[in-house]
């Protein structure tokens, strides 16, 4: 046997790494309730009906002495969520890497988050900063806490194993965020029935997320164990500052490092553009679902809900078919279905709610499978040691370019005032990526960073 074999076979699952994955898997249950219920579908109009409430008799509100319309509140809200994330989560994982306490960063990021969650249940009345607050809190521990929860990734599974791990521990997320949602929406629908007003039932929702994303936390962080820091990452002996101070110090080190990482690098740029893309489907959906094929609200939430539950089979699926295929293969054929999602929603029909539905299964079943391979491959790609602070890069790439898709999306609509030329421009970024993707040298690009690149790619 040579010796690439041997170090690069599966070792065995024994009882404790089985436990330790199962920890892993718990996270994902727990935390994509606050991507599904909380920002995707609940808070973005109750928050703005709470700013409407509290208009001046101009129409405007006033935060911070700013004067804003109600309608562009939250946007400013989760964009200077976002700004706050890219700051912080690469200095969180630098230190991550160097503290050797991902246990303790993970519980307390997720507990910040999770009650900053709960406390929304009192954002009532004219308190639109007190939401704006705690949402920003909560997106920024959320950040932080999957910048932690990602790096156990190369832990938990040797090179040939990570598709299949990082695969189902999407499709655990889709399953919790879908039976959370499927919950809220039925206390949502039903919330007359209840004796309880449409305010109280959004509220109760928003705060079954907290409780959900910090009760489950418990059972990850009860599983997952710490490890000791990498030699090169580890603080200096005795220094009470050196996680801290040294997070910073290697921090600037990486980022000149990965100037000279070309092929790491060409990696997150074919990944923000196709992941751009995926973002942008998923945001602009709802909108071109009622603006130009005038589907019902109705009609779109179960939509949503539809795609969590499709996405948990894809992701499993996907991860299946990575095994034999290889991950880069599998993620390239799920760009040319992305292609094809956009081109058959350019001709679906008006009030055409099974088409739409039809596509929802489609864009479920590549959703999540895409972006767990695309976990799993990056961490292929990143120096031992480093896990946590390369997927603070990881994390922020994607949300520091979140702009281009909706910006290419409402200009095409401003020039052509079409949606269906709106929705069709974004095949851009699923050609580009994946056309990026296709001539990386991904086997070379693993070994210049010193790991051993899987059997199948």
């Amino acid at each position: 046997m040579t010796e690439r074999a041997a170090t690069s076979a599966p070792a065995p699952v024994d009882r404790a790494l089985r436990r330790e994955r199962f920890g892993w898997y718990s996270y994902d249950w727990a935390m994509s309730v606050f991507n599904t219920s909380v920002t995707t579908v609940f808070l973005a109009p109750y928050l703005t009906s709470i700013a409407r409430a509290a208009a001046d008799d101009q129409g405007r509100i006033h935060p911070l002495g700013i004067s804003v319309p109600p309608g562009s509140f939250f946007g400013y809200v989760l964009s200077l969520s976002v700004v706050l994330q890219v700051f912080v989560l690469p200095l969180t994982g630098a230190i991550a890497d160097r503290s050797g306490a991902k246990r303790q960063l993970l519980a307390a990021f997720s507990l910040l988050g999770s009650s900053a969650t709960l406390a929304l249940f009192f954002v009532a009345g004219d308190r639109y900063l007190l939401g704006a607050g705690l949402f920003v809190v909560a997106n920024l521990c959320f950040g932080a806490a999957t910048v932690v929860y990602y790096s156990w990734l190369p832990d938990l599974a040797g090179p040939d194993e990570r598709d299949a791990v990082s695969s189902r521990g999407w499709a655990a997320g889709y399953l919790g965020g879908a039976t959370l949602l499927a919950a809220n929406l039925a206390l949502f629908t039903a919330h007359d029935a209840l004796g309880v007003s449409e305010g109280q039932a959004v509220r109760i929702c928003l705060a079954s997320a907290g409780l959900w994303w910090g009760g489950f936390t418990v059972v990850t962080v009860s599983l997952l164990r710490n490890r000791p820091p990498h030699q090169d990452a580890a603080p200096a002996a005795g220094t009470r500052t050196g996680a801290l101070t040294g997070g910073f110090r290697q921090l600037a080190g990486t980022l000149r490092e990965l100037r000279g990482q070309r092929l790491t690098l060409w990696f997150l740029a074919a990944y923000l553009l196709f992941n751009d893309g995926i973002q942008t489907v998923i945001g602009v959906s709802a909108q071109y679902g009622a603006e130009e094929l005038q589907l019902s609200e109705t009609t779109l939430v179960s939509a949503i809900l539809l795609v969590q539950v499709i996405a948990f089979f894809g992701a499993v699926a996907l991860g299946r078919i990575a095994a034999r295929t290889g991950a880069r293969r599998t993620v390239l054929a799920s760009l040319v279905v992305w292609v094809g999602v956009l081109v058959l929603a350019y001709f679906l029909q008006a009030g055409a709610a099974v088409q739409f539905y039809l596509l929802a299964v489609v864009i479920g079943f590549v959703l999540g499978g895409t972006q767990a391979l695309s976990r799993s491959l990056f961490s292929q790609l990143i120096p031992a040691g480093r896990e946590a602070e390369y997927f603070g890069l990881y994390e922020i790439s994607d949300r520091g370019t979140s702009w281009l898709g909706p910006f290419l999306f409402a200009l095409t609509y401003q020039l052509t005032e079409s949606y269906r030329s709106a929705i069709f421009s974004l095949v851009f970024f699923f050609v580009a990526g994946g056309a990026l993707l296709a001539t990386l040298d991904l086997r070379r690009a693993i070994v210049a960073v010193g790991n051993i690149p899987p059997e199948r790619l």
